[in-house]
């Protein structure tokens, strides 16, 4: 009950601070909405618990997209995009560790980003957290723009 209090708070919290974003009811945004919540689990890749990369993929294989398993892996797939013009489906890439790309999630508008959290599992955060803010490495696009505007528009 409380995790889906906790979801249902986020929705309407990400509802309110995205505006008329066209990601609030977009494919993308029903496959986030569906795992927030969901705990963090070390190589996790389902509803049961995710790690970062483990998110991202599951949120991809979702809109029909194939991505590599990890993070690292992930950086090297798409088309490198920069931070002003990233767009919602865009993968956001940090260095949390001091040793290269080693936390991943998806970019869902408004300078905000879906990830699993260790602390918090399945999160939405802002890029401009400073914890985030003095990690990112940078961003890649991985989706085609007929795919793009299949799970952000509809």
């Amino acid at each position: 009950m409380k995790k889906k209090f906790a979801a249902a708070a986020l929705g309407i919290t990400l509802m309110f601070s995205m505006g008329t974003s066209v990601f609030a009811d977009s494919s993308l945004n029903n496959v986030v909405h569906k795992t927030i919540g969901v705990t963090y689990k070390t190589g996790g890749t389902t509803t049961n618990g995710f790690d970062c990369s483990g998110f991202t993929r599951y949120v991809f294989q979702k809109l029909g997209v194939s991505i590599p398993r990890q993070s690292s892996a992930q950086f090297k797939t798409g088309t490198a995009v920069s931070k002003s013009n990233l767009r919602a489906g865009d993968l956001v890439f940090f260095n949390t560790t001091g040793a290269g790309v080693s936390h991943v999630g998806i970019y869902v508008g408004n300078g905000n980003f879906a990830h699993s959290s260790s602390s918090k599992g399945v999160t939405i955060s802002k890029l401009s957290n400073s914890y985030f803010a003095n990690r990112y490495i940078g961003a890649k696009r991985v989706m085609s723009t007929a795919k793009y505007k299949a799970a952000v528009y509809n």
